[in-house]
């Protein structure tokens, strides 16, 4: 491997040289199983974190579309009660 290509210095140190996955639109509405425009109006809405932007494409961290099922299942667990 190439040292000048490795990137793990700059992951914290609590990441334990794992990386989280970037997303496109298509891959986050799969994991959200919604459809693609109905995940970019939530996008628009708030609902759901703004993309990071990586040149001209549109990027989610896994970690942050999994937080936003949590959040789902929370604000239902909260409900209920």
């Amino acid at each position: 491997m190439n040292p000048t290509c490795d990137l793990s210095s700059f992951l914290p140190e609590s990441a334990g040289g794992s990386v989280d996955p970037l997303l496109t639109d298509r891959e986050a509405s799969a994991e959200l199983n919604c459809g693609l425009s109905t995940f970019r109006r939530w996008v628009a809405q708030g609902l759901v974190p703004k993309p990071l932007k990586l040149g001209g494409t549109s990027r989610w961290p896994r970690s942050e579309i999994l937080a936003v099922i949590e959040a789902a299942k929370t604000r239902r667990d909260g409900s209920s009660a």
